[in-house]
């Protein structure tokens, strides 16, 4: 499937690398996430790109298993 990008859209994506820069943390730490699937990616020319509003807008989770419902 081709999808054609505009220079807008070519702009919402970034690396794994800038992603980790604007969050403050490890590259690793955003692969995880990409492992984990909580960030959307595009595979282009074998780089991993994640959408940067979803970056900018990330709310970690509380780790750890979920409360028990009474």
């Amino acid at each position: 499937m081709s999808i054609s990008f505009s220079e807008a859209s070519a702009e919402e994506w970034i690396s794994q690398a800038e992603a980790a820069r604007i969050r403050g943390v490890s590259r690793q730490a955003i692969a995880r996430l990409v492992k984990r699937q909580r960030l959307q990616t595009l595979k282009i020319a074998g780089r991993l790109l994640v959408r940067r509003k979803d970056i900018e807008q990330f709310r970690a989770q509380q780790s750890g298993r979920r409360p028990k419902k009474s």
